[in-house]
């Protein structure tokens, strides 16, 4: 079971050398993380990191408990989180998951039209899954009629018609 106050980072993929090292894909700038000194690894618990450093697009971590190839090999695939205390400070429109998850979505004049329940890492565009009076909506972060105020709300400024499902609903007699 995940613990609560983490937010996934990324996901191990194949050794690096013999002695434990594993590569690590990183959802966001690698670099920021540099400086974690203990790790969250799906079905093996927290592990503090003995060693981190640039590799390409993403990380090599060398985690405690994690001595040689064959160990790291039966990491790959899992996933990897950080204590939301121990993320760095991010730059300003930059955003962790979990500051977005429980904000309430608005409009201009500060109508509550829904929550934000989830963020989900589409590739290039992140989708903020917003519950509303109509069902769920996914909500392109990135969109140019979003507006995070961190820690207060999201607002949607001018967003297109039907985003929350608004007029989608069904005619008596019509199959959706």
């Amino acid at each position: 079971m995940i613990p609560e106050d983490v937010t996934r980072i990324g996901h191990l993929l194949s050794p690096h050398g013999v002695r434990g090292a594993i590569k690590l894909f990183v959802i966001g700038e690698p670099a920021q993380l540099l400086k974690l000194q203990r790790l969250y690894v799906e079905t093996l618990g927290w592990r503090k990191v003995q060693g981190l450093q640039m590799m390409g697009p993403g990380l090599v971590v060398q985690l405690a408990g994690v001595s040689d190839r064959t160990a790291a090999e039966g990491l790959q695939g899992l996933q990897v989180y950080a204590h939301d205390r121990e993320l760095p400070a991010l730059p300003e429109g930059e955003y962790y998951y979990h500051e977005l998850r429980g904000l309430s979505v608005e409009d201009d004049a500060g109508t509550r039209l829904g929550e934000v329940v989830d963020v989900q890492d589409a590739g290039h565009q992140d989708l903020l899954v917003v519950q509303h009076p109509g069902g769920e909506s996914l909500v392109p972060l990135q969109a140019p009629y979003v507006i995070v105020k961190r820690g207060l709300c999201v607002v949607l400024r001018d967003a297109p018609e039907g985003l929350l499902g608004e007029g989608a609903e069904v005619v008596e007699g019509e199959q959706p």
